[in-house]
C-alpha cells in the first residue's frame, strides 16, 4: 500500500510532548514524538497525539501545527504522576480513547507508540481497530538493569517488553545496537526491526555568534561546559563534577547545567552537595529546565558541550550542540559514535571515568580560534539527521508494514 495521506494514532502516554524539558520524566523522547508529529504533519499526513491529562488547565485538543495535534485523555488524578503509577489506568485510558475516537468518527492507519506504557496501549488498540502497530522503546528496561546504576526497573517492565518486542509488526531502533539488544535481551525478530536515527531541528539549532548568546543569557567571559539533559543517575553529571576537579587549574571556567526540576527535588540537592564536597559549588550553575526554544543560546554560548551518560538511547543532545555549532565530548553511548566525529567535532571517550572526560575537555577548550573546525562545519557534520529526512525514512517503514497488512475478513 502506497499512502499519499496516512492517518496515524501516536501514542505518548505517560509523559506530554509539550512538558518542561529536563524535568524527571521529560526528555529527548518527548521532542522526538513532538518533532516526528509536525513534519509529518507538514508532508499532508495527519497525526493524533495522544497522552495522557495532567494538568487541569490544559485543552483537552491541543494544535501541535499543520495536520498535527495532541489529545489529553484522562486516567487517574489530572496532575503529574511516576510513569509506573501510570500502568494501572491504562484501561481507563484506553476507553478515553475509543470514546474520543467514536465521537469524532475517527479512523487510523496504523498506530505509532513511543515507551513500554504506550506499547501496551497500542497493543490493546491494533486488536480493537485491526491496524499495524509499530512501536519505539526509546529506552529498554533490562538494558538499564544491566548497567546497574540507579534503580532498577521492575519485572513488569521487562516481561512487557518481551512481549511486545515478540507481537509487534514493527520495532524502530534509533541504533544498531539497540537492535542487537533487542535481540539478545528480548528475541525480537531481527526483520521486524528497522534502524532509523533520530532527528534535529535544523531551523532551531542553528549557530549564533558566542557574545550574542551569553548577552542572551546575562553570562560573563567565562569559559563554558555544557551539560544539558535529565538529572537521572544514568547521566552521569556526579562524573562531571568530579571530572571538574580535575580542571580547577584553569581560570574562569564554569558549567552550566541546564535540566531538572526546581531546587527542591531531591536530585538537584544531591549534585549541589556533591559540588560542595568536591569544592566546585563557585564554579556550577543550575539553572534548572528551559524552553526548546532558548536551547540554542546554551549551545552556542558554551565552549564544549559533555554527555557523561552510561546510558542513552541514541544521544539527542550531541546533535542539537553540533547543530550550534558547538563540539561534544560524549561517552559511546546511543547512537554518539554515529554522531561526532573524533578530533573533530568532538570526541568520543571509552567511559565517563572523571579524568578521562577532564582530558578531552581540556583539549576542546585549548583549541585556537580560527583553526578550521569553524560552527558552520560542525553543523554541516549533522545536516543529514535534519528531521525531512528521518520523518521520510519513517514513512517509507510505514508504508511497508502497511503493504503487509491483511486486515481480517469477517
Amino acid at each position: 500500500m502506497a499512502a499519499e495521506q496516512l492517518k496515524i494514532a501516536m501514542l505518548s502516554v505517560h509523559s506530554c510532548p509539550l512538558g518542561r524539558l529536563g524535568s524527571k520524566d521529560t526528555g529527548g523522547m518527548n521532542v522526538y514524538v513532538r518533532e516526528l508529529a509536525r513534519e509529518l504533519g507538514r508532508r499532508g499526513h495527519s497525526v493524533d497525539v495522544y497522552t495522557r491529562a495532567h494538568d487541569q488547565a490544559d485543552d483537552q485538543v491541543h494544535e501541535l501545527g499543520e495536520n498535527a495535534r495532541l489529545i489529553h485523555l484522562e486516567g487517574g488524578d489530572v496532575q503529574d504522576m511516576d510513569k509506573l503509577l501510570v500502568y494501572p489506568y491504562l484501561g481507563d485510558i484506553l476507553s478515553e480513547l475509543e470514546s474520543f475516537r467514536e465521537r469524532n468518527d475517527l479512523q487510523y492507519d496504523l498506530i505509532h507508540s513511543h515507551y513500554w506504557l504506550s506499547g501496551w496501549l497500542g497493543r490493546c488498540a491494533q486488536r480493537w481497530w485491526h491496524v499495524p502497530h509499530i512501536t519505539m522503546f526509546h529506552t529498554l528496561g533490562a538494558v538499564k538493569n544491566t548497567i546497574g546504576v540507579g534503580e532498577d526497573d521492575p519485572e513488569l517492565r521487562i516481561w512487557a517488553e518481551r512481549e511486545l518486542a515478540k507481537d509487534c509488526r514493527r520495532i524502530i531502533a534509533a541504533t544498531e545496537s539497540e537492535k542487537e539488544d533487542l535481540i539478545r535481551h528480548y528475541d525480537a525478530p531481527p526483520q521486524t526491526i528497522k534502524v532509523i536515527p533520530c532527528g534535529v531541528n535544523l531551523d532551531l539549532f542553528r549557530p549564533m555568534g558566542k557574545q550574542i548568546a551569553r548577552r542572551q543569557l546575562g553570562f560573563d567571559d567565562d569559559s563554558i561546559i555544557l551539560f544539558v539533559g535529565r538529572l537521572d543517575a544514568l547521566k552521569g553529571l556526579d562524573r562531571l563534577l568530579m571530572a571538574m576537579t580535575h580542571l580547577k587549574g584553569r581560570r574562569g571556567l564554569r558549567l552550566i547545567v541546564v535540566g531538572g526540576d526546581d531546587n527542591s527535588e531531591p536530585e538537584v540537592r544531591g549534585l549541589q552537595r556533591l559540588s560542595e564536597e568536591l569544592h566546585i559549588q563557585d564554579s556550577v550553575t543550575f539553572v534548572g529546565p528551559v524552553r526548546q526554544e532558548e536551547l540554542p543560546y546554551y549551545y552556542s554560548a558554551a565552549q564544549v558541550c559533555v554527555i557523561p551518560s552510561y546510558y542513552e538511547s541514541f544521544g539527542l543532545v550531541a546533535l542539537e550542540s553540533l547543530a550550534c555549532g558547538t563540539p561534544v565530548v560524549a561517552t559511546g553511548v546511543g547512537g554518539v559514535e554515529s554522531v561526532v566525529r573524533q578530533g573533530e567535532t568532538g570526541y568520543v571517550v571509552e567511559d565517563n571515568a572523571p579524568l578521562r572526560l577532564a582530558d578531552r575537555i581540556a583539549a576542546l577548550l585549548s583549541r585556537p580560534d580560527g583553526d578550521g573546525r569553524c560552527a558552520s562545519s560542525m553543523r554541516a557534520s549533522v545536516l543529514r539527521f535534519g528531521w525531512p529526512n528521518i520523518a521520510q525514512a519513517i514513512v517509507e517503514e510505514y508504508e511497508l508494514v502497511l503493504g503487509d497488512h491483511v486486515a481480517p475478513v469477517w
